[in-house]
């Protein structure tokens, strides 16, 4: 293994004897996880479930106070659930039987799911969750600390003098060398969850292309002495777009735009910004006062254009940024999590091939760029003027329909991701009692009703009973049937071996 110099152990408080072993070159992270958000929280879990060490490392020295996002979709409560985390979540949420697309009414409460609707929780209790369940896993999390370089590991040397640029050098690496205000860290593998600003992504050299913005919103968690009668207020008027929304008791969110509207992120907002545009838009503040949280939005949509750079991984708002629209990015985030951690931790054990990485990128990248895509369209949906009144009518009235609420709904919630051999495998209650959902909770594959395949029950669950032979992998997507035949049966549990 190689060795990191000149590491300040006490900042990132290790131990002493850990000390002695950096000191020896004895020791190496598996993975390190940059950022302490709900993406970077679920893949930590993710690893550790598999047995993995896993560092997470958070310039922000304690837990964000702030809100931020607002809402868990159905198939985000499905992996909480196929993990065993949901009933917390769910005693501090509020379920709500539908949600918005661009602002029109959109039904959740037919979708083929036990959680057919949207879970109203902010995130900071997302947050809170998820470190909960990290810290009782084993998880290091480290607060305070930011990542300020990547280098190729010392063990790298001979691959990363042979290619042109350094980010071509530290794609060839064997490890990272993740340089930090507490001094450096090896790693075998970084994962970039640092959200669109992210540093891993520009050290890593990690294009991000993607569309400017064209508006610019002002949200604000205020409380309000003369508050709209309706819990959610969405409301469209010539000059722009406002809402008001009822999360939590005591507090509002108020989120306004105005038409034509940018704000410069150079540009500094506050309060009085957020109530001098929403008496332009609305008419009136509802007598707003006491804010908790001032934030600003746009529409800017952009997407890294790799996942993966050799041993450096992207997910959640380093891989993706776009706008709010149908509050889709933390749960896009906590789902690139559920699908890389499994395949990291095979390749982390010397259990798969490093090409399993690639299909995160194969299999995350086209659900990314359908997000930007919808979000885009949600965003001309939401302009002012006549013409986009019309359009309005035109899709509202679509979407009353059942097909058409069906398609998009599934969108939205991500109930309808397919990774090549079809969507995953819905819940199901089994003949001895218990679900399919429940048989996912140790982070293994199960083999359904597939007599006569030997398998290690420490790293396949093998079930009886389901109805039909199938292989599930670890994320509840389908990874052999039948119709496959036993040869393409025995590749596909290759890793689990």
């Amino acid at each position: 293994m190689g060795t990191v110099d000149n590491l300040a152990p006490l900042e990132l408080n290790l131990t002493p004897f850990e000390i002695t072993l950096i000191a020896l070159g004895a020791i190496m992270e598996d993975v390190v996880i940059a950022g302490a958000g709900p993406t970077g929280l679920m893949l930590a879990c993710e690893l550790r479930l598999a047995g993995v060490d896993v560092l997470v490392l958070e310039r922000l020295t304690e837990p964000t106070r702030d809100s931020r996002a607002g809402g868990l979709h159905p198939r985000s409560l499905e992996v909480l659930d196929q993990r065993g985390m949901l009933d917390p979540f769910l005693a501090e949420g509020r379920p709500l039987p539908g949600t918005r697309f661009a602002g029109l009414p959109l039904d959740l409460s037919g979708l083929p799911t036990r959680y057919p609707f949207l879970l109203v929780i902010v995130q900071r209790r997302i947050e809170r969750l998820l470190e909960a369940r990290a810290r009782e896993l084993g998880v290091r999390i480290r607060r305070g600390v930011e990542v300020t370089g990547l280098r190729p590991g010392p063990a790298s040397a001979s691959a990363a003098s042979q290619a042109a640029g350094a980010a071509a050098a530290l794609a060839a690496a064997e490890t990272v060398v993740v340089e930090t205000t507490a001094g450096p860290v090896e790693t075998r593998y970084l994962v970039g969850c640092d959200g669109g600003r992210s540093v891993v992504r520009r050290l890593a050299g990690i294009d991000f292309p993607g569309t400017p913005a064209t508006t610019t919103s002002i949200l604000g968690d205020v409380e309000l002495a003369d508050p709209p009668a309706e819990q959610f207020l969405l409301q469209r008027t010539p000059r722009g777009n406002f809402s008001v929304l009822g999360f939590e008791k005591g507090w509002r969110r108020v989120i306004v735009d105005e038409a034509g509207a940018t704000v410069a992120d150079s540009t500094a907002i506050g309060f009085e910004d957020l109530r001098a545009m929403l008496i332009r838009v609305a008419g009136t503040d509802f007598g707003m006062h006491s804010p908790r949280w001032i934030s600003r939005f746009t529409d800017v949509a952009r997407q890294a254009a790799c996942y993966r750079s050799g041993r450096v991984l992207l997910a959640g708002d380093a891989a993706h940024v776009h706008s709010p629209a149908g509050g889709q990015g933390l749960n896009t985030g906590l789902q690139d999590a559920f699908n890389l951690g499994w395949k990291l931790a095979l390749v982390v054990r010397g259990s798969a091939d490093e090409e399993l990485l690639d299909t995160y990128h194969e299999e995350r990248h086209p659900v990314g760029a359908r997000v930007l895509s919808n979000t885009r369209a949600q965003s001309a949906l939401s302009a002012p003027g006549a013409h986009v009144d019309a359009l309005r009518k035109h899709v509202g009235d679509m979407l009353a329909t059942p097909d058409a609420n069906w398609k998009i709904a599934m969108m939205i919630t991500g109930l309808d991701i397919s990774y090549g051999l079809g969507p995953r495998v819905p819940d199901r209650d089994l003949p001895d009692g218990t679900r399919l959902f429940e048989h996912l909770r140790a982070g293994r594959p199960i083999l359904a009703d597939a007599s006569g395949e030997p398998v290690d029950s420490r790293l396949v669950s093998e079930l009886k009973g389901f109805g039909e032979p199938l292989l599930i992998r670890p994320d509840g997507h389908l990874a052999w049937k039948e119709s496959l035949g036993r040869e393409a049966l025995s590749t596909a549990l290759r890793p689990w071996r």
